[in-house]
């Protein structure tokens, strides 16, 4: 088989990281495989030639994608005139569908599209699917349910289970973890995940911090830590945790060694949900962002709850605390409350070791990589 060229298209860190795995596996099986694309710095370190970074490119919320309007329009610019010069053999768009499905109009299957990581339209905005039917010549999912959705409405689409089993590990011993941190192996640990993107972290940290003062005063023996995203400055963290008046351990880049020693955890919700429920951790669904932003999007969504964990277990099995229930008081009392009744911790072990289940074996990216081999044979 002659040289492959693939453009690869992705717009957050999530993204990324996915996208980097998935260019590791098919490397596997065709090393002599050419990508180039937009992505981060995980994508960088798998040899992909970059045309602009993904760097400020994360949105949350319509206002603040109209914000960054301009740097879009060059951006959808940018890779048409690339595909147009360079004649990739496909696309590959990951996640991030706000941009990736208007890109895939443009491109009106000139080359086949390959859509990986599925846009929620089965919980929001279901009109997307005409588009995606239209422009999309193949979905990779992460999801069974999914699969049946984009075939009941016939698109072509193959489950591959989540790339997150496939890296959800530890790299650090948590005896040797605690003693870097200088933590308490006697006392609880709670972790607290306020998400990867700037404006998340802006919005939800200051209350899983306000959350965590409040247990701190009725419970003695607990310490916390952050779990700091390499793509959030860290000075939006050193903000908030000197203003907050509790002991708080920020740590980057090492979520997994974080969920490691936790009891409990305070997750933002997003991806970071799944990787909490992987490991087995006890946790709260928490999120907030700007009014505005909140009004325009809550109506589109279908199902009566948000959490990527109880969207999978099709009912709530962790308690959700959204835009104005995101109540520091109240967050903290399911906090104390949960950990102080073992039935419910039990409950809830018990509830996320089914939706681990649910996600699949490992080997997702694999999988992934030999359906983009086979369609690109077939080419």
């Amino acid at each position: 088989m002659a040289q492959k060229h693939i453009l690869i298209i992705c717009g957050e860190a999530s993204g990324d990281l996915n996208a980097s795995y998935l260019i590791q596996a098919i490397k596997s099986l065709m090393p002599e495989v050419k990508f180039s694309g937009i992505g981060g710095i995980y994508m960088q370190q798998q040899g992909v030639k970059l045309y602009d970074h993904i760097q400020k490119l994360s949105v949350l919320g319509f206002f603040d994608a109209l914000k960054k309007l301009t740097r879009f329009i060059h951006l959808k610019k940018l890779i048409l005139k690339k595909i147009r010069e360079e004649k990739p053999d496909a696309i590959i768009l990951v996640d991030f569908s706000g941009f990736n499905l208007r890109l895939a109009k443009e491109i009106k299957k000139s080359i086949p599209v390959i859509y990986y990581i599925s846009p929620q339209v089965w919980a929001s905005r279901p009109g997307r699917i005409k588009t995606i039917k239209k422009y999309v010549n193949e979905m990779i999912v992460l999801f069974g349910f999914e699969e049946e959705f984009y075939k009941k409405h016939g698109v072509n689409a193959n489950c591959v289970g989540h790339p997150l089993l496939d890296t959800v590990r530890i790299s650090m011993d948590e005896k040797e973890f605690l003693t870097k941190l200088h933590l308490s192996e006697s006392k609880i640990i709670i972790a607290l995940l306020p998400g990867s993107r700037t404006q998340e972290v802006k919005y939800i940290l200051p209350v899983m911090l306000k959350a965590a003062k409040h247990i701190q005063r009725k419970i003695k023996d607990v310490q916390f830590v952050v779990a700091k995203s390499p793509n959030v400055g860290i000075n939006i963290y050193k903000k908030n945790i000197l203003g907050s008046g509790i002991d708080v351990k920020f740590i980057d880049n090492k979520t997994y060694e974080c969920l490691n020693i936790a009891k409990f955890c305070l997750v933002a919700s997003g991806t970071a949900t799944i990787e909490t429920a992987i490991a087995g951790k006890p946790f709260l669904i928490i999120y907030k962002m700007g009014w505005l932003n909140y009004l325009l999007y809550r109506p589109q969504i279908k199902l009566p709850f948000i959490g990527m964990v109880n969207l999978i277990a099709r009912k709530k099995i962790i308690p959700e605390f959204i835009q104005s229930k995101a109540k520091p008081k109240k967050i903290a009392q399911e906090t104390i409350r949960i950990l102080g009744d073992s039935s419910e911790i039990k409950r809830i072990q018990s509830d996320l070791a089914e939706v681990k289940s649910l996600l699949g074996d490992e080997g997702a990216n694999a999988r992934a990589a030999s359906l983009i081999i086979d369609f690109l044979s077939k080419k």
